[in-house]
Order: structure tokens, then C-alpha cells, then sequence
């Protein structure tokens, strides 16, 4: 189900503006009182903000538990799709949705922004999308403006293009699914409230998607099972979830029994091993399927994501990634009994820091 797009072809032509506030606080929901077309010069730049977020995320798609056509965004994307001039009603629509859905303390009061976007191409086609994004945070800007012949420096707030916190894009591809949808929140609180309770979406067990599950519950799993303490160092650690992801790089297609009687072996760690993944399915809200072709791309995401951290009292921290061919173990420890200090030995071929 792996789904070719690009963004580079789009174009953002209209805008619908908000203020989310937060309900419990008496804050109250501000939207623009129409639509606000993005003047041709700042078309380009403007796209390429709205959609730097973007990149590289996993597809996801709108999910009702009855039928699609009870899901309120799903309603909302499909008319704005079918009618582009109903774009302030239907945007009005999602920001009342947010508002509604924004009682929790936690939950930060924010603008919204709510784009649409032309020629977004996926699958060899030109489509339309919608971009909804959410900054929660104010930032200051410098200006140096020229005034009577001399210089001055101004301060300005703003939204940092860089740091917007929640964003959704829909395109308007597999209409009848629930659409092809990317989020993201960078936020840091509980990504459910924006995902699940607002979009309503459900990720695509794609290759992609299940590559990464299956290799993150991996090295989740193993961290749990081995987490570094004096008799098992950090590195250690690494370095059997490192080992963990080799069954990945060996193999094309992923096969849930072949990987738990090659990697876990013992039935006591398999037993361990599919509670775990129980918690997951949870969490994700969805069953994972226990066979699929692996996505090679994926396991290389994983595998640079495995390190070790030692911090250590005397202000060194060491960081360390598993070793790749290496079998005798690369850092030693020992008890220097003259200082009455441990102390780690390294080992190396060359310092790659001074070719």
C-alpha cells in the first residue's frame, strides 16, 4: 500500500485563519471572517513553510467506528474538495471541532491556520489538499529598520515557521478509505488528544509503518528487559537491540514466529515479548499484522537511532553506538585501586576525528 508523493508540485492559493482558546478557561474561539488568498508572490514561500513539516511521515487515514460518513473532518476535507468555495464554512467547521475538543488542562490555547493547497502529485496524479496547522507558542523577532538617517532596532512577536506544533495535511486521494493523511505533533504532550480526539485518524499498516512498529517494540522490548545497571552496561544494551535489527537487514519479508525462535529464542522471553506487543497494539489503537514485506529504509531509520549514553559523576559522559562486525566487546571496565575510581577502557582502530 506504499504510496508515492510529492510535495514540491503544490501550490497553498487560500487561507482561513483562527484562535483556539481554551474552553475551561473562558477563552473563546476567534475565526477569520473570510478567506484570505495568498498573494502570487508569496505563494512560493508560503508553500514551502506549510509543508516543510511534512517529510518523510508515515500515512495515515480517517477511521470511524460506524462509518465515514459520520466522521466530521473526513465530512469537512470531502466538501471542501467537492466545492472549493466552501472553504470558509467547512474550515469554520474544523476550528469548532478543535475548540470542542480542547478541554483538557493541559491542552495549550493556539492559532490555527487552515490552507488550501493545488497540485499536490501523488501516484502519477495532480491533486487538491487541505493543510491544517496549530502554533502554540509566541516567539520574539528583531527588526533593524532605517529612520531618519540612522538605525534602529525593534522587537516583533510571531509564529517561528520552524517550531509550529501540530499540523494534518489531507490529500485528496483514496477519498473512499478516509483519505491520505500526514500529521505530526511536536508538542510533547499525549499525541492522542490531536491524532485520535481531534483528527480521528488511524495510521496505514503499509511496510513502512509496520517496519518501524516491529523495530521499535524490538528495541523497546530489549531495553525493558535489559536496562543498563553495573553488571549490564549501556553498551551492552545497544548492542543486543542493535543485533535484534540484524534479523531485519538479513531478511525481505518479516515473519512474527520466524523472529521471535530466531532472535528471542527462549519461550519465557517470547511470552515476555508478545505481552509487550499487546501494550503496543493498544496504544496504537489496531492490530499489527505479523507478516509483511520489510522496508529497508525503515530499518536504517532504526538502526541510527540505537546509542548508548554513560554519565558518569566526574562530568564525562561517553556515547556510544553498537559496533557493526565487531565481536570481542570495544569498552572494557575495570577498578583502578590506587585512585579508588572505576574506570573505562576503549578500544579502536583510528580516530576518525583527525583524518
Amino acid at each position: 500500500m506504499s504510496v508515492k508523493l510529492r510535495l514540491d508540485t503544490a501550490t497553498a492559493t487560500r487561507l482561513v485563519l483562527a484562535k483556539i482558546g481554551h474552553p475551561q478557561r473562558g477563552e473563546p474561539l476567534q475565526v477569520s471572517r473570510k478567506v484570505h488568498t495568498i498573494p502570487e508572490d508569496q505563494q512560493e514561500r508560503l508553500t514551502a513553510l506549510f509543508l516543510k513539516p511534512f517529510k518523510n511521515l508515515p500515512a495515515h487515514r480517517f477511521t470511524h467506528h460506524a462509518t465515514l460518513d459520520q466522521h466530521e473532518l473526513n465530512t469537512c476535507a470531502k466538501a471542501i474538495f467537492a466545492n472549493p468555495d466552501s472553504l470558509l464554512t467547512r474550515a469554520s467547521e474544523i476550528a469548532s471541532r478543535l475548540y470542542a475538543k480542547s478541554n483538557h488542562p493541559n491542552i495549550k490555547s493556539g492559532d490555527l491556520c487552515i490552507v488550501n493547497l493545488k497540485e499536490l502529485h501523488i501516484e502519477g496524479e495532480l491533486v487538491h489538499g487541505i493543510c491544517i496547522l496549530k502554533s502554540e507558542s509566541i516567539v520574539p523577532f528583531l527588526t533593524i529598520t532605517a529612520n531618519d538617517g540612522d538605525l534602529e532596532i525593534n522587537t516583533v512577536e510571531g509564529i517561528h515557521p520552524e517550531k509550529i506544533d501540530k499540523g494534518c495535511l489531507i490529500v485528496n486521494h483514496w477519498g473512499t478509505k478516509g483519505y491520505y493523511v500526514l500529521t505530526f505533533d511536536r508538542s510533547g504532550s499525549d499525541t492522542r488528544f490531536w491524532a485520535r480526539d481531534f483528527l480521528g485518524v488511524e495510521a496505514v499498516p503499509d511496510s513502512a509503518f509496520l517496519t518501524n512498529a516491529y523495530a521499535k517494540m524490538a528495541v523497546s522490548f530489549i531495553e525493558e528487559s535489559q536496562p543498563p545497571s553495573e553488571e549490564t552496561p549501556p553498551w551492552e544494551t545497544a548492542q543486543a537491540a542493535r543485533e535484534a535489527l540484524d534479523f531485519f537487514e538479513e531478511r525481505e519479508r518479516f515473519d512474527l514466529q520466524d523472529f521471535e525462535q530466531a532472535v528471542l529464542k527462549k519461550p519465557e522471553t517470547i511470552e515476555r515479548f508478545q505481552e509487550h506487543r499487546a501494550r503496543v497494539e493498544k496504544e496504537e489503537g489496531m492490530p499489527l499484522e505479523t507478516h509483511f514485506e520489510i522496508s529497508k529504509k525503515d530499518v536504517g531509520k532504526a538502526l541510527k537511532k540505537i546509542h548508548a549514553v554513560l554519565k558518569l559523576d566526574t562530568g564525562v559522559e561517553i556515547h556510544v553506538k553498537p559496533a557493526i562486525g565487531e565481536s570481542a566487546p570495544l569498552l572494557e571496565r575495570g577498578y583502578d585501586e590506587k585512585k579508588a575510581m572505576r574506570y573505562i577502557k576503549v578500544f579502536y582502530h583510528r580516530d576518525l576525528g583527525a583524518e
